[in-house]
């Protein structure tokens, strides 16, 4: 099992930042990959940006040139820089972890942190 902790959502005004983190633990030893999902009321969860263990990055259109996630190799954690943030991009921010090995492998979601934007 891996636990999945997010934190520093909150009220921003238009063309604000906000920094979220996301600390994994647990059964963390064979993690693929973290990343940030989002789901404004009344939409589907989207991906917003995902960070490939040994791998690459992918950002969503709507967020490319915007937010930044990166990563902190000694604490299984990962952050979402947002910076130009829009009206849009409100929604609650949820952190997922890609871990385990073969069957076993699986998506390990936090709860999830909310994120405003005012006009």
């Amino acid at each position: 099992q891996v636990q999945v902790v997010e934190s520093g959502g909150g009220l921003v005004q238009a063309g604000g930042s906000l920094r979220l983190s996301c600390a994994a633990s647990g059964n963390t030893y064979s993690i693929h990959s973290m990343g940030w999902y989002r789901q404004a009321p009344g939409k589907q969860r989207e991906l917003v940006a995902t960070l490939i263990f040994g791998g690459g990055i992918n950002y969503a259109d709507a967020v490319k040139g915007r937010f930044t996630i990166s990563r902190d190799n000694t604490k299984n954690m990962v952050y979402l820089q947002m910076n130009s943030l829009k009206p849009e991009d409100t929604a609650v921010y949820y952190c997922y972890t890609n871990a385990g090995l073969g069957y076993l492998r699986n998506n390990y979601w936090g709860q999830g942190t909310q994120v405003t934007v005012s006009s």
